[in-house]
């Protein structure tokens, strides 16, 4: 008979040498006894706070264990059970389940007790690591140390083919992907492939119909917090991103980015069929339904089908009589934003439409269509 310390994990038994194989449940150490476990340091795990083997193996105190010298069993140290080799699996699986890290504050089980030590320090504010700038709170060094790129501007990870630069290494292993064309994250249901795991995430609420997010005004839900705080500005009347050459602002970098091909004649996309030229897809794209005749977007009141989603929008309000945009400036409310936005040149005394004739400038492109009409078409040479 020999006498052990109670661990929380499984001792082997042999018959051969009547050794006890003691397992680190951290590092998957092997010791031939206990007693070379307490003796050799460098058997110790170096995740472990303590060096002593009690905290190591979080012992309880004592227990006698006795050879079997009749065959191999195990014997498991949480409940003190001799079980044999072929059942350790199903035994080990009943036991982490038994054996589950909870956090007494919010339920949320975890999967070791450092991981549960560190989410319980969400909780008690203790152990955490702050940000001098901005005073985020973080449960690791290396995580607040990636965040104060954000204060500093560091991007220390760049791209070996086209010298971009990031903030983390995890950015640009999935913006590498942009060169290689690897998208290793598989949606089940349809097959499509994505180059993050987020995006598939996000992808995958198409097909469960699942939109997390609300709006607090007007309890509208979207798949993504992103696309959320971009509706939200159509209440609040924000528009953060400004164009440096005529002042325009809009709601998303998007928008801009389209806006300002505008001012540099960039017209990207072709039709295939007339060869109009247009600055974005999605013009392109409600184009070719002028040859297609297609109508997809339909009325649930009416019926009335429409070739554009924005036309449907400002249709619908007509059922519903709601006039959702408010000018800041005079409380005058509009069924669309597109209202709104001309209505504020009105206060602005922007007039972005000119005539190529006589210079005169106006706020409405309708009324420089009406001030042409004042202009004599000039007669063809062969008339």
């Amino acid at each position: 008979m020999m006498e052990l310390p109670q661990t929380t994990g499984v001792a082997e038994v042999t018959t051969v040498s009547e050794s006890v194989l003691v397992k680190c449940e951290v590092e998957d150490s092997l010791a031939s006894n206990g007693e070379e476990l307490f003796d050799n340091p460098n058997l110790l795990s170096p995740k472990c706070e303590d060096a002593s083997l009690a905290t190591f193996l979080g012992i309880s105190g004592p227990s006698k264990l006795e050879l079997d010298t009749e065959e191999s069993v195990l014997v498991c140290f949480d409940n003190e059970e001799m079980i044999h080799s072929k059942e350790l699996k199903s035994h080990q699986r009943i036991n982490k389940r038994k054996k589950q890290h909870t956090c007494d504050i919010c339920q949320k089980n975890l999967s070791s007790s450092y991981n549960l030590k560190l989410h319980q320090s969400l909780h008690t504010g203790e152990g955490l690591f702050k940000c001098d700038v901005c005073k985020k709170c973080f449960t690791t060094s290396s995580s607040l140390n990636i965040h104060q790129r954000v204060h500093t501007g560091a991007k220390p990870f760049q791209c070996d083919v086209c010298n971009k630069c990031f903030s983390h290494s995890g950015y640009l292993t999935s913006h590498q992907r942009v060169h290689t064309g690897e998208k290793p994250f598989k949606c089940d249901t349809c097959k499509k492939c994505f180059t993050k795991s987020s995006s598939l995430n996000v992808h995958q609420r198409v097909h469960t119909g699942e939109k997390p997010f609300q709006c607090d005004v007007c309890k509208k839900c979207f798949p993504q917090s992103s696309q959320l705080t971009v509706h939200q500005r159509l209440h609040t009347g924000e528009k953060p991103f400004k164009c440096d050459t005529c002042k325009k602002c809009f709601t998303t970098s998007s928008g801009l980015n389209v806006h300002q091909r505008v001012h540099a004649g960039e017209k990207l996309y072709k039709c295939n069929m007339c060869n109009g030229t247009f600055s974005t897809s999605s013009h392109l794209k409600t184009h070719r339904r002028v040859h297609t005749v297609e109508k997809p977007f339909q009325c649930s009141v009416c019926d009335k089908c429409f070739s554009r989603s924005s036309s449907l929008n400002h249709h619908k309000i007509a059922h519903t009589g709601e006039k959702l945009f408010k000018c800041d400036t005079c409380k005058k409310c509009f069924t669309a934003s597109s209202s709104l936005n001309v209505h504020q040149r009105v206060h602005t005394g922007e007039k972005p439409y000119k005539c190529d004739v006589c210079n005169r400038i106006f706020s409405r492109k309708s009324s420089l269509n009406r001030h042409l009409k004042t202009h004599p078409k000039k007669k063809s040479d062969n008339s």
